[in-house]
């Protein structure tokens, strides 16, 4: 049975697509790192802790081509999809799933955070 392609989402320019959005508010739990890649491109990587029932969760968030201005502690809302890496560290493979972030939007700005729980869900709803 021939299948449809999957529905491409954008937000801020970043491509997302119907079955990979993610929507997670927590906190800032490490200090931002910037790695330049081999490619030239920057890739800042932070972890976000977030509460799941009793208990805390961490989850590593990516972002690529630019740096964000957050510090641990400060409360985000985080808008991406999900990836698994794969990468050779020892002479072993290992892999790490985390979100790539289009957007990290402080939880203070009350309207910024409504649009883009405001988009997602604009494209959820077009995603059927």
């Amino acid at each position: 049975m021939p299948t449809s392609p999957p529905t491409v989402f954008s937000l801020k320019g970043f491509i997302m697509f119907e079955s990979n959005l993610v929507l997670l508010r927590g906190r800032v739990s490490s200090e931002p790192t910037i790695r330049e890649l081999p490619s030239g491109s920057t890739v800042t990587q932070l972890e976000i802790t977030t509460r799941i029932g009793d208990a805390n969760s961490t989850v590593p968030v990516a972002v690529h081509g630019r740096v964000v201005e957050v510090r641990p502690g400060d409360e985000v809302v985080v808008a991406g999809s999900v990836q698994r890496r794969f990468f050779r560290a020892g002479g072993v493979t290992q892999s790490r799933t985390e979100v790539i972030a289009a957007e990290i939007v402080p939880i203070t700005r009350k309207r910024a955070v409504t649009k883009l729980i405001s988009s997602a869900m604009t494209m959820l709803g077009s995603a059927r």
